[in-house]
């Protein structure tokens, strides 16, 4: 029979977390984390598993049944992930293979050993993510990526409760900020003790590359600043996502919009995301070009998207790093009161860009600019260019970045949902109008109005289809209501924009 902790040390070796040097080492630092004296005999007889989660839960059992931690959600994740950091090379070797293997084999090569290291020692939550429901679907502007999020476990009630009355911290300032590297975690704070980051000089500045925790696509990885300072799109913002493709050839990066409502969920602390999906938005056709006099060498294309979307694509970065920022200037201040856009409201701003980078395989740059507008109203008291009420029953959180390009991310609560909604389609559950308090109450009509058009005696296969395509369908709409054009109702509002950009 295996031991936790002989096969925990097996599978570190295997997956290059420990050198073979350092094995008595990190044993002895291992014991002494679960108070054994000594090592009990190991047996090394069949594969080993394919993650460290076997031997971590055997290993928190014993720790909770010697007293060592409380038999909680947050206990049991601070004390795995402190046993995984203990198996895992401090920053300055991380760093130092890193830069080895890019000199000797190249950047792909490079990251490719890095994203390993981050899933074997847990910082990549693989076995979460691969909880997550994942299909594509078609739609009028191509097929959409759509994920009903369940890598992120809800919060356990007692954590809830201790979080609360545990001391308010600065320290770290935000989950972004460099400090969380080897961060224990607190209640209502997670562990990051098994954070491993890259350091990058960006246009003479210092950042840094990890991975994502919960990847929501391949290779999803996040470059930040090291300072905390606040996001803001600027000609840098630009020069630095181009800059990290030419570093990265093999990965897109992109920036959420800096204002709130169109920007991502943290908009203190300056960052891009990236990795190596390829977004539907990515391809899309344009439908329409415009000529720039001042920057002849950029070809400048509207794309058949949902949302307004600019595509720039050079040879050349500095002209694309010009155009680009010439239109974000005019749109700073643009208004256009026909289609409810206004720059600003007692200086208050409203428009915004979202900038998506790539580089080719034969060398060209291109530059997507998806233009953002958050103003609010009466009617629309959570966003004009935001899913109206109509569609928060699927989705009511901000459009950043990965859903401006194509992938949805839709809240977990939807898996159980939908199979309410399924049993509805299948007649295995009645169609009479659920209590208010029933989770299908809010999806109600949109399944009797499947229900009228599709039957509500389908094959269970043939339910998940039609579910799937009006989720689809769905998700279409959310994009259109955060479009500040409808290419679908022709180009007259952005033609107007690019001619005064263009001219």
């Amino acid at each position: 029979m295996r031991d936790a902790l002989g096969t925990l040390l097996q599978f570190a070796l295997a997956n290059e977390l420990t050198e073979p040097e350092d094995y008595h080492y990190v044993r002895n630092m291992l014991l002494f984390a679960l108070m054994r004296g000594e090592p009990d005999a190991y047996a090394a007889d069949g594969a080993l598993p394919k993650t460290a989660t076997p031997m971590l839960d055997a290993l928190c059992d014993e720790a909770v049944e010697k007293g060592l931690l409380v038999d909680e959600p947050f206990e049991r994740d601070q004390f795995s992930t402190h046993l995984m950091n203990l198996l895992t090379p401090p920053p300055s070797r991380v760093i130092e293979r890193f830069a080895r293997i890019c000199s000797e084999h190249g950047v792909v090569a490079a990251t490719d050993w890095f994203y390993a290291l981050c899933r074997a020692n847990g910082y990549i939550r693989v076995e979460e993510i691969a909880k997550s429901v994942r299909f594509s679907a078609p739609s009028p502007y191509g097929v959409l990526d759509i994920t009903i999020n369940l890598s992120k476990p809800e919060k356990d009630p007692r954590e809830i409760a201790k979080a609360v009355k545990t001391p308010k911290s600065g320290y770290p300032a935000c989950m972004l900020c460099v400090e969380n590297e080897g961060y224990p975690g607190r209640p209502g704070y997670p562990s990051h003790e098994t954070l491993r980051m890259i350091p990058l000089d960006l246009c003479g500045d210092t950042w840094l590359i990890q991975y994502s925790p919960y990847s929501y696509y391949d290779e999803h990885c996040i470059a930040l600043r090291r300072e905390h300072v606040p996001m803001e799109t600027s000609p840098g913002t630009f020069a630095r996502l181009l800059a990290l493709v030419d570093m990265f050839p093999h990965y897109f990066f992109g920036s959420n919009a800096d204002l709130p409502i169109v920007g991502g969920s943290i908009l203190n602390h300056d960052h891009f995301q990236g990795g190596k999906q390829v977004f539907p938005m990515e391809k899309s056709p344009a439908y329409a070009s415009f000529n720039n006099k001042k920057y002849p060498g950029v070809s400048v294309q509207a794309v058949r998207w949902p949302m307004t979307c600019i595509r720039l694509t050079a040879r050349d970065k500095e002209p694309m790093i010009g155009l680009a920022s010439d239109l974000l200037a005019a749109w700073r201040r643009y208004d256009d009161p026909s289609y409810h856009i206004f720059s600003n409201t007692g200086g208050v701003p409203h428009n915004a860009i979202t900038p998506i980078a790539r580089r080719t395989e034969d060398g060209r740059y291109i530059l997507h600019l998806v233009l953002r507008n958050n103003r609010t109203s009466d009617e629309h008291p959570l966003g004009i260019f935001h899913p109206h009420a109509n569609l928060h029953h699927i989705k009511r959180e901000n459009i950043g970045l990965i859903e401006v390009m194509g992938l949805f991310i839709l809240p977990g609560r939807l898996r159980a949902e939908l199979a309410a909604a399924a049993e509805c389609l299948t007649g295995l559950r009645s169609l009479d109008e659920p209590a208010e308090d029933d989770p299908l109450h809010k999806h109600f009509p949109w399944v009797e109005s499947l229900a009228r058009v599709h039957g509500a005696m389908l094959r269970p296969n043939d339910a998940a289809r039609v579910l799937n395509e009006a989720l689809c369908d769905k998700c279409v709409q959310v994009l259109e209501d955060a479009g500040v054009y409808k290419p679908y109702a022709g180009d007259a509002g952005l033609a107007a924009f690019m001619r005064g950009v263009c001219s």
